[in-house]
C-alpha cells in the first residue's frame, strides 16, 4: 500500500497558491535531458569500478589535508585523535536511536550524561542539554529561552554585530516566524559593546555577544553581565570551546546562557556539516531549555542509571506544548566531542588552545611585516585567539585563487560579503595543525602575490 498524503484537490489548491499550472512546472529548471524518466544512465558497474570512480571524483576536491588551510570563520581544521572515530563507529552507538526507553539505552544515556557534564565544566554553567544541530541553532534556541523568561513583556534582543553573521541570520529567521520580537544592535556593522549596552532598557530580553568574537578578538566582558542584569536582561555568550581551555568560561563572568559550535571538538569540517550545537545555562532555566536532558538516578534496586528527564516525550513531538520546535539533536557528534575531551583531558585541551594562540600570533606578526598588509586594522593591539583580520592590498577572492592554484594553500575568509565596510579584509584562522613552515609559506605567498613577482618553481 502506498502512502499518498495529498488528495488531487489539495494538490490543485497548492499549485494555484504558488502560481503553477501543473506539478511538472516545479521541475522546469531541471534540464529536460536529465529529467526523470529520461535518465540516460550508463550500465551497472561492479563494486571495484564504483569505488575507483568515487576516488577519482574525491581527488578533484581541494582538501585541507595534505594542503595547509587557513580558513575558519566557524568551521575549523583541528587534529582528531583516533579514539574519536573508534568510539563513534562502535556498533552500540552507531545504530542507537533517541533513547526514550532507558532500559535498553543505558550506554547512550550515560555517554550523553558525560557529554553534558563536560559542557557544564567547560562553560562554567550548571546545566547542559544533549546538543543541538550547530552553533547557530543553539543561539536561536537561547534567544527563544530569553524571550520565554521575559514572558512577553520583553521583546528586544540586542545582538552584537561581532557575532557570527550566519548565527545572526538564523536568529532572525527563527524570530521572523514565531515571535513578534525585534532584533537590534547589528544594523551598524561597526558598533562596539559600549554602543550596544547603551541601548539596554526595560524591553530588552537578552544581550548577545561572542567571545572570542567572529574576528577572533577577545571582548572586554568585565561588568557586562551586571549591566545586562540591572536592565533585567539575560547575557548570552557565543564562545569557542577550544578557547575555554585557556580563557575564563562565560559562567565565571556572569553569563546566563553559553552557546557554541562544537565542530572543533573532534568533528571533521566535512564541507560544513554535520556540526554540534552546545547550549548550557543556569539551573533556574532548566525547564525552559530545549532539546534532550539526560539525568542520573537510581533504579528500584538502588543501582545507578540514566534517563531523559525534566521533559516528557510530548515536549519533543507536540509542537503546541513545546518550548521549541527542535525535536532531535546531534547525538553522534556530541558523543564524538565527549570522546575528544576525554582523550585530551584538561591539560591536553589547554595545550591545544595554547598552540592555537601562539601560532596565530606568530602568523599575524609575519603577515604584518608585509607591505600593504595591516593586521586587525579596526582593533590594533586588541588580544585575539586563533583568528585575526588582515586588510590586504588586492581583492580577497583574487588572493585566495592564487594561493590555491599557485601555492596549494587554502586562504582566509572574505569579510567583505558580510561586512560591506570591510572590503579587502581577510579573516585568517590558525590552529595547532598549522606548522611554522606552513605559516612562513603563507606569508611568503602573500608577499609574492601582491607584488606580482614570479611564482617560485
Amino acid at each position: 500500500m502506498t502512502y499518498v498524503p495529498h488528495t488531487e484537490p489539495e494538490r490543485a489548491e497548492m499549485l494555484a497558491a504558488i502560481g503553477a499550472d501543473r506539478l511538472a512546472a516545479l521541475f522546469r529548471d531541471v534540464p529536460e535531458q536529465v529529467r526523470f524518466p529520461k535518465l540516460n544512465l550508463p550500465p551497472p558497474c561492479s563494486e571495484m569500478e564504483i569505488e575507483r570512480e568515487m576516488h577519482a571524483l574525491a581527488d578533484r576536491n581541494f582538501r585541507a589535508d595534505p594542503s595547509a588551510s587557513f580558513l575558519g570563520a566557524g568551521c575549523y581544521h583541528h587534529y582528531r585523535p583516533a579514539t574519536v572515530d573508534y568510539v563513534l563507529q562502535r556498533g552500540e552507538f552507531y545504530t542507537a536511536y533517541t533513547p526514550y526507553q532507558p532500559e535498553v539505552s543505558q550506554g547512550v544515556l550515560q555517554a550523553l550524561f558525560e557529554y553534558q557534564s563536560m559542557m557544564c565544566r567547560l562553560t562554567g554553567l550548571e546545566v547542559s542539554n544533549a546538543s543541538h544541530y550547530d552553533g547557530a541553532t543553539s543561539l536561536a534556541e537561547a534567544v527563544l529561552l530569553a524571550l520565554n523568561v521575559g514572558q512577553g513583556k520583553r521583546d528586544k534582543i540586542l545582538l552584537s554585530p561581532a557575532v557570527h553573521p550566519q548565527y545572526r541570520a538564523v536568529v532572525k529567521t527563527y524570530l521572523g516566524g514565531t515571535h513578534s520580537a525585534v532584533v537590534v544592535g547589528d544594523e551598524d556593522g561597526a558598533a562596539d559593546l559600549d554602543q550596544l549596552t547603551s541601548r539596554l532598557d526595560d524591553r530588552t530580553a537578552a544581550l548577545v555577544i561572542q567571545n572570542p568574537n567572529f574576528f577572533g578578538q577577545l571582548e572586554a566582558v568585565e561588568g557586562l553581565a551586571d549591566l545586562a542584569h540591572r536592565a533585567g536582561a539575560l547575557l548570552i555568550v557565543v564562545t569557542d570551546p577550544i578557547a575555554l581551555g585557556l580563557f575564563r568560561p562565560p559562567g565565571v563572568y556572569g553569563a546566563d546562557i553559553a552557546v557554541a559550535d562544537g565542530q572543533c571538538l573532534g568533528i571533521p569540517p566535512s564541507f560544513g556539516g554535520p556540526h554540534l550545537g552546545i547550549l548550557t545555562t543556569r539551573m533556574v532555566h532548566v525547564r525552559r531549555i530545549s532539546g534532550h536532558i539526560v539525568g542520573e538516578t537510581v533504579d528500584a534496586d538502588g543501582r545507578r542509571g540514566y534517563v531523559l528527564t525534566l521533559a516528557t516525550r510530548e515536549q519533543h513531538i507536540r509542537r503546541a506544548k513545546a518550548t521549541s520546535n527542535i525535536c532531535t539533536n546531534s547525538a553522534a557528534c556530541a558523543l564524538g566531542a565527549a570522546a575528544y575531551l576525554a582523550t585530551l583531558g584538561k591539560a591536553g585541551l589547554r595545550r591545544v588552545a595554547e598552540l592555537c594562540f601562539h601560532k596565530s600570533h606568530y602568523a599575524a606578526t609575519q603577515i604584518g611585516k608585509l607591505d600593504g598588509f595591516t593586521v586587525n586594522p579596526q582593533a590594533a593591539g586588541k588580544a585575539f585567539f586563533k583568528e585575526f583580520v588582515v586588510r590586504v592590498p588586492q581583492p580577497v577572492a583574487h588572493i585566495n585563487r592564487r594561493l590555491r592554484e599557485d601555492f596549494g594553500l587554502i586562504g582566509g575568509y572574505d569579510l567583505g560579503g558580510d561586512y560591506p565596510h570591510m572590503p579587502q579584509h581577510m579573516l585568517i584562522a590558525v590552529t595547532e595543525l598549522n606548522t611554522r613552515a606552513m605559516i612562513d609559506k603563507l606569508a611568503l605567498a602573500l608577499g609574492l602575490i601582491t607584488t606580482s613577482r614570479a611564482v617560485p618553481q
